[in-house]
């Protein structure tokens, strides 16, 4: 399936109906340049899951947990892991194998201990379109 936004506003709504319909135990990998919408994305997944604390990225603390929705968030970055086995000292497994939703920023980086289920969300720019176009592809695993 392939999406395309035209501002904010659109990419956060996409992330929001999707927040909506996520099932527990469902995990999205986020995938896309610095700067792409990754955070407008996910601000709008949370919301979709009635997150209402503000949402921002774990870039320094690996994940961020939001138990107060309708579901469990926890919101992975895993932008500065050096190696896998980074993600066992943070109990990765306990987290995604729960009833919650789980979104993994950067997930290629770990692509080797993703579930062997989840929806991938590729998110890129086309500049030749507009500064705020975007195309999102989602694909299921």
């Amino acid at each position: 399936m392939v999406i395309e936004t035209s501002n904010e506003t659109e990419t956060y709504s996409f992330g929001y109906r999707l927040g909506e319909k996520a099932k527990p135990g469902q995990v999205f990998t986020l995938i896309g340049d610095l700067g792409v919408g990754k955070t407008v994305f996910t601000k709008g997944l949370a919301a979709g899951l009635g997150v209402e604390e503000p949402v921002s990225s774990p870039t320094f603390t690996i994940v961020q947990i939001y138990e107060e929705g309708r579901l469990p968030f926890y919101h992975f970055d895993v932008y500065r892991i050096g190696d896998v086995e980074e993600m066992d000292e943070i109990g990765y497994e306990d987290y995604i194998y729960r009833d919650g939703v789980s979104l993994i920023e950067w997930a290629n980086l770990i692509e080797e201990i993703l579930p062997e289920h989840y929806t991938e969300v590729k998110i890129e720019k086309d500049l030749e379109k507009g500064f705020d176009y975007r195309r999102i592809e989602l694909c299921e695993y």
